[in-house]
Parts: structure tokens; C-alpha cells; sequence
């Protein structure tokens, strides 16, 4: 989908669908998050026109083209009554539409309720749509030069719940930075893990769904807004998606996802051109290739293979190999240091045996959670059983043996005439300690 332009002859020209390849959306993270007060249709019509901005241009009158027969096949509206329902979209789109977004400011929070394409026109003689955006959502999505998300229009094709438009874009956000901070640095390792593995309460995911009135039993939200959205975008984007719900006291809390990118996704063509970002990625594929064959060696690799944790297919997967080589193996040199090589592969036993069908998509993140809440265990044990510890501290040296350092060593020059002076000695004075030889009154 694209901006139709005009050609030589000053006609316009359509191009084809197979073009949404090459189409990116690119919005400003605090967009992301708000509240989108619109339905599905609305909301995809809303990302199909803005990837037809050029980030980098502010459009002429803040207007872009689209043609209606692209729309209704990324619609895929094939029935007699797609122009009936694409203006029932339109007004709905615009009467009922808007974005709440809240922003920190210095002075505090500010909202901003924005409708943002308050102009549509269209005609029954030619396939031109004219979309023009608010004035004020424009500095949402153009001239960005860092908290912007950015992701393939194509991956939207498919998802057919505004709950899995809204949670892709979230999740896009948190692994788009999850990508940014691995390449160029800048975060801990346990901080970029987590943009990979972002947690949000269920207040803001109720918030950010625009569900805080709807699904008030917490097993139909999970069904609606969860599961099935979740489903949805594994089967039709470039993310696998899991994850878990974490309870305080009896009542779910949060949710952290665990995102993987799947393996046959790879193509990046749709972000912004970058001469630092190729630079970077070459970089990170030099390192990966040099932790995948010290992952290959590794005597840890071959415990994982035989407990089943790994297969001969992770085998050839470098972001696998990698990310156990700089994230797990480590820890596992701890537990080596503490129980030895059986110990870790009596903690790898378990593991195994514990394993979910979800933690094989994402072993490395398994791996590395379980190895993590088993070490403190271990300190602890250590402390009370030491016992149990394969590595012992050595017992406190005796002052004579730290002298012993810092004097010289000297020989034994005692003549035969000094022992026996000094054996006669020694008798009186065992004698004495007797009571023999003492003169009594």
C-alpha cells in the first residue's frame, strides 16, 4: 500500500498488494500505548494509511492516497457489499475513533484526546481514497528519532481482534528495543532480557485494551484478550509468543510474555535504513558465530542434548547456541564450583522433568530462570550444610603459619652436647612437676 503517485502521463498509478512487503509503520512509542477508543477495522485502517508516510517528509496537507481495491484486499472484502461496509468503517472510524494518550511531563501527566483522521473522500467513479490526518497526531509519526516502533504493515494483514493489533504493536515496542540495546549496547544483560520478556500489570493491559469495564471475570479476560489474541499472532506474524501470570497473594497481578522471533522472520528490510544499525548487526553476528562455537564445545551442551533439552536441530540454531554461551553456561560454572559436574547435571534432571510444552520455544529463557533461582539455594545450603559443598574454604591459618612466611628458614645447628644438655633439663624439670627431689620442712 502506498501513496498513489502521478506518472508521465499524469494518471494515476495503482500498485500491486505484494508492495505491503515493503511498507513499514513507524509511530511514536507513547502512541503505542495509549488507549485506542476504536474497533478492529478502524484501527487497521488507521495503520494502513500510516504506511503510506515517508518518516522523514511531512506529506503535502498531512494527506495520503490509497487505492480502495488494495484496501478491500488487505481487507480481504470479497462480497457484493464491500463498499457498503467500507463507508460504514469510514464514519465509524470517524465519529467514534480516537487515541487517549498520556504523557510525562515535567509539570506531571498530560492526556491528549486525538481523532485522527477527522477527513475521508472517496467517489463511486474511480479507486482513489484521499485520507488526511489531524494536525495533531502528526508529530506521532513523522520526523522520529528514538522512542518510535516500527514493524511490517503485512504483519497486520492477518489479525482480525483489535486486541491482537494492540498487543502486537506492544510487543513489537519491547522486542524493537530488546534488538536495539543487544546490538548497540548500553543496558545490562538482565535489563535487555527484559525488553524480550516485558512484564505489564493487568490494570494497564485492562487500560491499554480499553477493557476496564469489560471482562470483569478474570477467566473470560484471559480467553478475549489473551489467549486468543495470542494465538492469532503466532500463527500470522513473525512472533512467537508466550506466557505467564503472576499472582499476588490469590489474585493475578501481571503478565510477563516471552517473545521469540521465529526463525524463517528474519527480514528486516522494512526498517529504516541505517548505516550504524548494519554495522552493528555485522558486529553481532561476528560474536554470535564466536559463542555458538564455544557453545559447541562446551561439555554443557552435550548434558543439555542428552536430558533432552536440547535437539540436534537447536544444534544449528546460532541465537540458541549464543544465547546459552553468554547467558546460561556462566551460571553453570557457578553450580560446577559449588556441586561439581554431577551437580549440574542432577539440577539439568530436573529440569527436564519439569519442563512446560511453552519453555521449548524459548529454552534459553528457561534455562537461565531456572539456574537463577537454583543458586541461591545452593549459597544457602552451603551456609547451612557445608558439608554439601564440593569446594571448601581452607581453615584459618595458625599464627605461627602466617610467621612462618615472613621469617627465614634456618638450619638445625644444635650440637650433640646441647640435646643432652637440654634432655637433662627437661628431666628436673619433669621431676619436679612430680614432686621428687623437693625438700620438705
Amino acid at each position: 500500500m502506498t501513496i498513489i503517485p502521478k506518472n508521465e502521463q499524469n494518471q494515476k498509478q495503482v500498485l500491486k498488494l505484494n508492495e505491503l512487503e515493503k511498507r513499514k509503520v513507524v509511530e511514536n512509542n507513547a502512541l503505542i500505548t495509549s488507549v485506542a477508543k476504536m474497533q478492529k477495522t478502524a484501527l487497521k485502517m488507521f495503520e494502513l494509511a500510516v504506511s503510506c508516510i515517508d518518516t522523514e517528509n511531512v506529506p503535502e496537507n498531512n494527506t495520503v492516497y490509497l487505492s480502495k481495491e488494495e484496501l478491500f484486499s488487505f481487507f480481504e472484502v470479497g462480497s457484493n457489499s464491500k463498499h457498503t461496509q467500507f463507508k460504514e468503517a469510514i464514519e465509524i472510524m470517524q465519529k467514534q475513533a480516537y487515541f487517549k494518550i498520556k504523557s510525562n511531563k515535567k509539570l506531571g501527566i498530560e492526556y491528549e484526546s486525538i481523532v485522527p483522521i477527522p477527513y475521508v473522500k472517496w467517489n463511486d467513479y474511480n479507486d482513489e481514497v484521499t485520507i488526511q490526518f489531524s494536525e495533531h497526531i502528526m508529530p506521532y509519526l513523522i520526523n522520529l528519532k528514538s522512542e518510535f516502533t516500527q514493524y511490517k504493515i503485512s504483519e497486520l494483514q492477518k489479525l482480525n481482534s483489535k486486541y491482537s493489533i494492540i498487543l502486537y504493536r506492544w510487543l513489537t515496542m519491547n522486542y524493537n528495543q530488546y534488538e536495539h540495546y543487544s546490538n548497540k549496547g548500553g543496558r545490562r544483560d538482565e535489563q535487555v532480557e527484559e525488553y524480550r520478556n516485558p512484564t505489564i500489570s493487568i490494570r494497564e493491559l485492562r487500560e491499554m485494551t480499553d477493557t476496564v469495564q469489560e471482562y470483569q471475570k478474570m477467566s473470560h479476560f484471559t480467553t478475549w484478550v489473551l489467549e486468543k489474541p495470542l494465538e492469532e499472532i503466532n500463527d500470522h506474524t513473525s512472533f512467537n509468543v508466550a506466557y505467564d501470570k503472576v499472582k499476588k497473594g490469590r489474585s493475578i497481578d501481571s503478565i510477563v510474555f516471552h517473545i521469540e522471533k521465529k526463525r524463517m522472520a528474519d527480514d528486516t528490510s522494512y526498517k529504516l535504513e541505517d548505516k550504524v544499525y548494519q554495522e552493528d548487526k555485522a558486529r553481532k553476528a561476528e560474536t554470535e558465530d564466536m559463542l555458538t562455537v564455544q557453545a559447541l564445545k562446551s561439555p554443557y551442551t552435550k548434558l543439555l542434548m542428552e536430558h533432552f533439552l536440547l535437539s540436534y536441530l537447536d544444534l544449528t540454531d546460532t541465537k540458541i547456541l549464543s544465547g546459552l554461551q553468554a547467558h546460561v553456561y556462566p551460571l553453570y560454572d557457578e553450580l560446577k564450583e559449588a556441586r561439581g559436574l554431577k551437580g549440574v547435571e542432577t539440577h539439568l534432571s530436573y529440569v527436564a522433568s519439569k519442563q512446560e510444552g511453552y519453555s521449548k520455544r524459548n529454552v534459553v529463557k528457561y534455562l537461565k530462570t531456572a539456574i537463577e533461582g537454583y543458586l541461591p539455594t545452593v549459597a544457602l545450603q552451603d551456609l547451612e550444610q557445608p558439608e554439601r559443598a564440593n569446594y571448601k574454604k581452607p581453615k584459618p591459618r595458625t599464627l605461627e603459619e602466617v610467621a612462618k612466611d615472613f621469617l627465614p628458614e634456618y638450619e638445625n645447628i644444635t650440637t650433640e652436647t646441647e640435646k643432652e644438655e637440654l634432655r637433662q633439663i627437661k628431666a628436673e624439670i619433669d621431676k619436679k612437676l612430680r614432686g621428687e627431689g623437693l625438700d620438705h620442712e
